[in-house]
């Protein structure tokens, strides 16, 4: 097995009076040429937005933007006419593809909104755009791999317009889930929060690791209910 390494520490960031944000990959104005994605994933930011902040009204195109939140909630309008609160738990989908316009803030006024916001690269330019929201309960992802977003949208997950399955976990300490990559695919896996292991490499929150040539992988919860998401992609 052939793996990437992404240390939390070694991310990118990005920090207003109401945001704070670490960047896995260049984005803004962090400039990383070692790192500028991954396969088809494109962005992976780790946000916190403090009470009533938020990034107003602005346009994207040509993506396929997935939010998966954490803790607290966002509220999400955009150019689809599509209003909504994403609430912890809950995966949000957007194919920007021939442009969208929307905008995302914190709903609430006491607390802050934990999120991670993931860009992928859409299997072709010039998409129609669309919008789907779903939510995921603690319950279906303790203790097993949820698929929560895949290119044929199965097992109620999200339909994303690129061969890319994302499954969320969590785990307890010394749980162990496994997970079988086919030929010509990779992985990477996310560590949102705790402590895990994958194989004999040891994560912790904010850290990732991209996996390439390996038949599984196997990975065991290390702290009180870590929480993951797992990103397996054609090569």
């Amino acid at each position: 097995m052939a793996s990437l390494l992404r240390k939390s520490e070694e991310r990118g960031r990005a920090r207003l009076d109401w945001l704070d944000s670490r960047h896995s990959f260049s984005f803004g104005d962090y400039r990383d040429p070692a790192h500028m994605g991954f396969g088809p994933l494109r962005v992976i930011n780790e946000e916190y937005i403090a009470p009533g902040g938020g990034f107003p009204t602005h346009p994207h195109r040509d993506m396929e933007i997935v939010t998966y939140v954490l803790a607290g909630a966002l509220a999400h309008k955009d150019s689809l006419g599509t209003g909504s609160t994403i609430q912890a738990g809950d995966v949000q989908h957007m194919t920007a593809g021939t442009g969208i316009r929307h905008s995302e803030f914190n709903a609430s006024e006491t607390e802050p909104v934990h999120l991670l916001q993931i860009w992928i690269l859409p299997e072709h330019a010039g998409l129609d755009p669309a919008y789907e929201q779903k939510s995921f309960p603690a319950a279906e992802k303790r203790g097993r791999l949820r698929l929560v977003a895949a290119r044929d949208g199965r097992d109620g997950a999200v339909t994303i317009r690129r061969d890319v399955d994302l499954h969320a976990a969590i785990l307890d300490a010394g749980t162990t889930v496994r997970h079988a990559l086919r030929p010509q695919r990779t992985a990477w896996v996310q560590v949102a929060r705790g402590a895990i292991r994958v194989g004999t490499t040891a994560l912790a929150a904010g850290d990732a690791l991209g996996i390439t040539d390996a038949g599984a992988i196997e990975i065991a919860g290390t702290a009180p209910e870590p929480e993951i998401l797992l990103f397996d992609m054609a090569a």
